[in-house]
């Protein structure tokens, strides 16, 4: 049996594509807008906010933007705000997240200039925005967010990098260009792979993820959205950084922890944390960038989402969920 979901990876290639060529030189516009500000707030709410701690995390290794990440109802509630010479991107699959449109609301009162990225075009956010962009990915009907997640996080790479301009910032958009094709190829091959691995850890109830780096944001998405709402496991994100800060104390002999790695400063990190846990027979699952593509470093979420996406997939298959559906998201109004 094949859910929503098996489809919507599918379609990620065409979604980056659609997006790219219909969205491109806006987002090049938006950024020369907003170069000059003194502060750029990023806000999101589940999927969308690790897009968020991804770009942030990603931008901050070449550039030194003052860049703030809240989710919704945390940056609405807050006292703290720059009100003057500042931007907010904002980000939201449907466009009508009751926490992200608070977000928005606030910002609008306090005189910053806000930016929604959202992937239906007459939502609450596009019409309430100073400025938007549309991810071109048709309507998308897994929890989980797939097409959706992997263009809004090109749209913020392009963005942000954009900003920046330096010589190793045009790297990272040259090869931004790539991704669609290559996110083709990873589709194909790399199912069966973490169909097997799927199959091996269907029965595990709790999953630790790590990265380090924009991989901290893929962690993030993997474990509270890919693991906890599609195929319904417990689920802990963490920086490879914070390894021996309580999780090396609950690190056992067979306990499944997935490591992100891509070769990026704080993989350091990653790597002693991987060498401490084989010692002590932990289930080591990584997923290294280098393993299926040698373009920049810093596009390691669009690289390593894609296994991820095939292992979250099949561990819901084998456990008898729908990796799509929901049981009280959705029913559960704040």
């Amino acid at each position: 049996m094949k859910y929503d979901m098996y489809n919507e990876i599918l379609e990620q290639p065409e979604s980056l594509k659609k997006t790219l060529s219909a969205e491109k030189s806006h987002m090049k516009d938006i950024a020369e807008k907003i170069k000059e500000m003194d502060k750029i707030y990023l806000v999101g709410c589940g999927s969308s906010l690790s897009t968020c701690y991804s770009a942030r995390d990603a931008i901050g290794f070449l550039s030194d933007m003052n860049i703030e990440v809240y989710t919704g109802y945390e940056f609405a509630y807050n006292k703290n705000l720059q009100k003057t010479n500042s931007a907010i991107i904002l980000t939201s699959q449907s466009g009508e997240t009751a926490d992200t449109l608070a977000a928005l609301r606030k910002a609008k009162e306090n005189g910053i200039y806000t930016i929604s990225i959202t992937n239906e075009p007459e939502s609450s956010m596009v019409k309430e925005s100073d400025d938007s962009i549309v991810t071109h990915c048709g309507r998308e009907t897994a929890i989980l967010g797939t097409k959706t997640y992997i263009t809004q996080i090109l749209c913020l790479y392009e963005i942000l990098f954009s900003i920046e301009g330096s010589l190793e910032a045009k790297k990272v958009l040259d090869d931004l260009e790539q991704i669609p094709t290559i996110i083709g190829d990873l589709i194909k091959g790399t199912e069966e792979d973490n169909r097997i691995l799927a199959e091996k850890y269907k029965d595990e109830e709790i999953f630790y993820c790590m990265g380090s780096g924009p991989n901290y944001g893929l962690a993030y998405k993997t474990a509270m959205t890919m693991f906890m709402e599609g195929a319904l496991k417990h689920a802990c994100p963490l920086y490879s950084g914070e390894f021996r800060h309580g999780l090396i104390e609950r690190a056992e002999k067979n306990v499944p922890i997935i490591f992100l790695e891509a070769g990026l400063p704080g993989d350091e990190l990653t790597t002693k944390a991987i060498e401490f846990s084989n010692k002590i027979e932990v289930n080591t699952i990584i997923f290294n960038m280098n393993n299926y593509s040698n373009i920049h470093p810093l596009l390691s979420p669009f690289i390593l989402l894609i296994p991820l996406e095939w292992f979250i997939y099949y561990l819901s298959h084998y456990n008898g969920e729908d990796p799509g559906s929901t049981r009280h998201i959705g029913k559960v109004r704040y």
